[in-house]
């Protein structure tokens, strides 16, 4: 199956919630946690306890683990595999983009069945231009697994690049809507199949001029919901006719509820409620 067949399926029972794993130094610290690894290690496993049956899909923040080198690799490789082995969909937030052999060699880390950091999908940046994501999608179209490249996203400063008109004269697609059309080309002989395809975007929650998203045809990953503003009300219009396939994600509202497992199981469980499956 693919990536986005995967997640439909999931989001029939579980709502289309993405929770996001960032355990960064105010977190640890909020969990009464030490900013180590021993406290990185038993956020991760307080996680794995949490979500791993409750979310639709988790996303780990690959920055916060790399923070601790090896031995925060170490905990992030346990913990893709608890989820995966859960049936947990796993996108790794690692936002990699080189070329040539530098990002197959990314997409053989984060999408190769043998890697020790095999995820089901992972986000990538098109900044050194579209081509440059071809082993990564030639990767994910090999294996099944998600490649989710930014579109529109939800930081301040992201309009400078990703609104700006495309072409000679600047008055062609926006950077984000070119983005999108070419995820939407790559994902068409999956919709053609009647599913969804292994390539999405990321598009921000509360990004005022989204591009139009109906024929993407693969996972909408929205960021900025939740404790930055961004509402069920925003995902819908932001979606359009694709709204089936956006995956709000939470993190900060979400963890606030911890530490305690309970807690967090109550509140991924009441936030995705509001984020069905429509129709």
């Amino acid at each position: 199956m693919t990536f986005g067949n995967r997640y439909l399926e999931r989001a029939e029972s579980l709502g289309r919630l993405c929770v996001g794993l960032d355990p960064h130094a105010g977190i640890l610290e909020a969990w009464g946690l030490p900013v180590d690894t021993t406290g990185l290690k038993e956020f991760t496993r307080i996680c794995v306890a949490a979500f791993a049956d409750t979310a639709c899909v988790v996303k780990p923040q690959v920055a916060f683990y790399e923070a601790f080198g090896s031995a925060g690799f170490t905990v992030l490789e346990d913990a893709l595999a608890s989820f995966r082995s859960a049936g947990t969909l796993v996108i790794a937030d690692a936002k990699r983009g080189d070329i040539g052999s530098t990002m197959a060699g990314y997409a053989t880390a984060w999408l190769s069945e043998d890697s020790p950091l095999r995820a089901d999908a992972v986000t990538v940046s098109p900044y050194l231009g579209l081509g440059s994501l071809d082993p990564v999608l030639e990767a994910g179209e090999r294996t099944g697994g998600g490649v989710i490249v930014l579109a529109a996203t939800s930081n301040p400063s992201g309009p400078q690049f990703q609104q700006l008109g495309t072409g000679d004269s600047g008055t062609g697609p926006t950077v984000a809507q070119t983005v999108v059309d070419h995820v939407a080309a790559l994902n068409a002989p999956h919709v053609a199949a009647g599913g969804a395809g292994n390539v999405g975007v990321v598009v921000g929650a509360t990004v005022t001029a989204p591009p139009v998203l109906d024929a993407v045809g693969g996972m909408i990953l929205m960021p900025g919901v939740g404790t930055q503003g961004g509402t069920a009300d925003d995902i819908a219009r932001i979606a359009g006719d694709a709204v089936n396939l956006a995956s709000p994600n939470m993190s900060r509202s979400i963890l606030s509820a911890g530490p305690d497992i309970g807690a967090l199981r109550s509140a991924v469980t009441d936030s995705a409620a509001e984020f069905p499956l429509v129709g």
